[in-house]
């Protein structure tokens, strides 16, 4: 295949460079091809053809399936008035569909806005009407949510899906009670050719995401994101992680020209196969784990949930070459009796998103794998998906507890709290984040977006992190996790870290325990191994640990061991669902909790 550079030709290196934090030959600024997201998928089909694209329950879908149903979905939304600046809701789990529904939205012209199928009816007939959708495609075993959630919404088209159709596109579904519902299967009987619907858009100012925050720690907000800031941060991501550099191939779209050492980035385009399991309606699913796997020629392998014995057993059957997903899938994966015996020799690195993954877990993973590379990056959905990443190839540093460097032509920057000029390398202050992936705002919040993105462009994150004298970005908390305890600052992560390291905890969380005296007690939510050391752990055991290594205010008030922490479905822990048991228990341990006595002050 034809490919043109669009960037310099990084000069020639290979794996007896000097360590460095940055890809050896990578620019530090790349020129980002003015494409809409279709893009991504034209070239994909035209380079990597027949190659498995999608697996699901051992169904696979190839690159060139994949672009004929793409297209047929965009005839069919056409069909339906559904075009430029439409917005299509997309609310269906992990599933062989969802990658063509996605690129047939953008082919169409349309905004995609994906859309938790787990919502209950309140939660999905908000993001509906926030939207403006005015189509949605949905999951039929959801149906009677999306009943209730409908009256009220601008949605005028609902296209249907369910499990059977990944077996069989033309299988029926049912739409009784659905009045002009129509199933997926209508949509891909439409004409699967390109007819360039998206030819007139602009990258700059039309909108290919109109993705929704995680709600993690309040009401989430629709970040508008344009199909520039969307191919940008995928090629940002896919260029920083694979040694290679933008490309258009021979029809004007958009691909990959590696150029790395296969020693230093042994994985070639083309050649990786993944599970996933991360959401494709989160940030980090659509853009590293659809759009990313798409432009490098990768196979996925969906799993529709998460089961650590099965992913474990496709890992092995399937030869993966990268791990993949938020913290508490490492966690559970290294519960998994017999992984240590397991055949993970085709696996070259771990890679991790959505929340930090603390330091005893890298070790513990480090050690399963010996010589893999564990890149951890961090990101947000206002800066489309990724902004910092350890560095992926072999020689590359990676400095355990910190989320790597930031991506090619992005800043970081850490400001006070209270705000102020940029702090000194080493000090603790609100992440600040600038670069071409940041979002145009959040819809319909002029002030929310002036709050948060300042004059000088600089996205406030509410992360608080540390930036060290070699540009190694760590985050240590969320602004609205930190405790004040008697005045005093207290970041829950510090004392995670040191309850992570003990044998026999599986997760922590540590939230604050109201106290009309103190302000708020620092109190952990601890879930036991299922070991002989996890049996063995107390609370008076754990608090005893934590309480020498950290100064007195910082001390754990009290433990409450419970059998899982709340998660998102993108692997975050829902801090508020802890703090919310916390103030309806009015500052007494919960009942029936495990706890390490009453809460005291110092």
């Amino acid at each position: 295949m034809t490919t043109t550079q669009a960037t310099s030709t990084p000069a020639p290196t290979g794996p007896s460079a000097e360590r460095s934090p940055w890809p050896p030959g990578l620019p530090r600024s790349l020129e980002y091809p003015d494409v809409p997201v279709g893009s991504v998928l034209r070239a994909a089909v035209r380079r990597w053809g027949d190659r498995t694209a999608f697996v699901h329950h051992d169904v696979a879908l190839s690159f060139t399936e994949l672009g004929r149903r793409a297209h047929a979905v965009a005839a069919g939304l056409a069909a339906r008035g559904i075009g430029r600046g439409d917005v299509v809701a997309v609310h269906l789990p992990n599933c062989l569909q969802y990658p063509a529904v996605y690129y047939g939205v953008l082919l169409a012209g349309a905004t995609f806005s994906p859309t938790n199928p787990l919502l209950p009816p309140a939660g999905l007939a908000h993001q509906l009407a926030d939207a403006g959708a005015r189509a949605l495609v949905t999951w039929e075993p959801v149906l009677p949510v999306v009943r209730l959630a409908l009256p009220g919404t601008g949605v005028e088209t609902v296209v249907v899906t369910g499990p059977q159709q990944v077996a069989d596109p033309t299988a029926a579904v049912d739409l009784a009670d659905l009045p002009g519902a129509v199933s997926l299967a209508d949509l891909l009987a439409a004409d699967p050719a390109d007819a360039h619907r998206d030819a007139d858009l602009d990258p700059a100012a039309d909108l290919a995401h109109l993705a929704y925050t995680g709600g993690t720690t309040g009401v989430s907000k629709g970040v508008e994101l344009p199909h520039r800031a969307v191919v940008t941060n995928v090629l940002q991501s896919a260029c920083f992680t694979t040694g290679s550099v933008p490309a258009l191939d021979a029809e004007g779209d958009v691909t990959l020209d590696q150029f790395s050492d296969p020693a230093e980035h042994p994985t070639r385009l083309g050649t990786a196969t993944i599970i996933n399991l991360t959401p494709w309606f989160h940030a980090m699913g659509v853009i590293g784990y659809l759009n990313g796997q798409v432009l490098s020629g990768s196979t996925v392998v969906v799993h529709d949930r998460f089961d650590p014995v099965q992913y474990l057993a496709d890992a092995v059957r399937y030869r993966v070459t990268s791990i993949g997903g938020a913290p508490p899938v490492f966690v559970a994966l290294l519960q998994v009796p017999g992984i240590a015996e397991a055949d993970l020799s085709s696996v070259r690195g771990f890679s991790s998103g959505a929340a930090p993954l603390p330091v005893p877990l890298i070790e513990r993973m480090a050690a399963l794998v010996p010589g893999v590379v564990i890149a951890e990056g961090y990101g947000l959905t206002e800066v489309t998906m990724m902004a910092t990443g350890n560095p992926p190839h072999t020689s590359g540093i990676r400095k355990a507890g910190t989320v790597g460097v930031p991506l090619p032509d992005t800043e970081i920057s850490i400001r006070p709290l209270g705000g102020g000029d940029p702090l000194p390398a080493g000090e603790r202050g609100e992440v600040c984040i600038r670069g071409p992936q940041l979002m145009r705002g959040y819809a319909g919040r002029p002030d929310a977006t002036a709050e948060s993105i300042d004059p000088d462009g600089w996205f406030h994150t509410g992360d608080v992190g540390v930036l060290d004298a070699d540009g190694y970005l760590a985050i240590v908390d969320r602004t609205k996790d930190m405790l004040l305890y008697k005045g005093y600052n207290v970041f829950p992560r510090e004392l995670e870290e040191i309850l992570f390291g003990v044998p026999g905890v599986a997760a922590a969380a540590v939230v604050g325990r109201p106290d009309p005296e103190a302000g708020e007690l620092p109190v952990a939510y601890v879930v036991r191994r299922a070991d002989d050391a996890g049996a063995a752990l107390t609370a008076e055991s754990l608090r005893a640990v934590v309480d020498e290594q950290v100064t007195p205010y910082k001390r754990l008030r009290d433990v409450v061991f419970v059998d899982a922490l709340p998660v998102s479905p993108a692997g975050k822990v829902l801090k508020r669902e802890l703090t919310a048991r916390e103030r309806a228990a009015g500052g007494r341990a919960p009942d029936g909790a495990r706890t390490g006595g009453t809460a005291t002050t110092s």
